[in-house]
């Protein structure tokens, strides 16, 4: 997998951050309004971090970042690997 390319590419760290952070208000039914102390940020955290579910839920959202299917196994194509930097449009 080409790392490098990855973390430098920003659509890869949105998937990354919105999918984490949506399942996480989704199962503790909550909106970004319920979010307006760093307190009910960091009991946030770690009622997430103490329920298997939800960090299941979290690395389900991870893997569908990481995953490219249109490849065999958890791996970019050979294009993708021969990237230095994003491909621009």
């Amino acid at each position: 997998m080409n790392w490098k390319v990855r973390i430098q590419n920003p659509v890869f760290w949105g998937q990354i951050i919105v999918g984490a952070l949506l399942t996480v208000l989704a199962y503790w039914g909550l909106t970004p309004k319920d979010m307006t102390t760093w307190g009910s940020v960091w009991e946030l955290i770690v009622r997430t971090f103490s329920n298997p579910y939800c960090v299941f839920l979290m690395l389900s959202n991870i893997w569908n970042a990481l995953n490219d299917p249109t490849t065999s196994g958890l791996t970019d194509s050979d294009r993708a690997k021969s990237y230095d930097k994003p491909l621009e449009k």
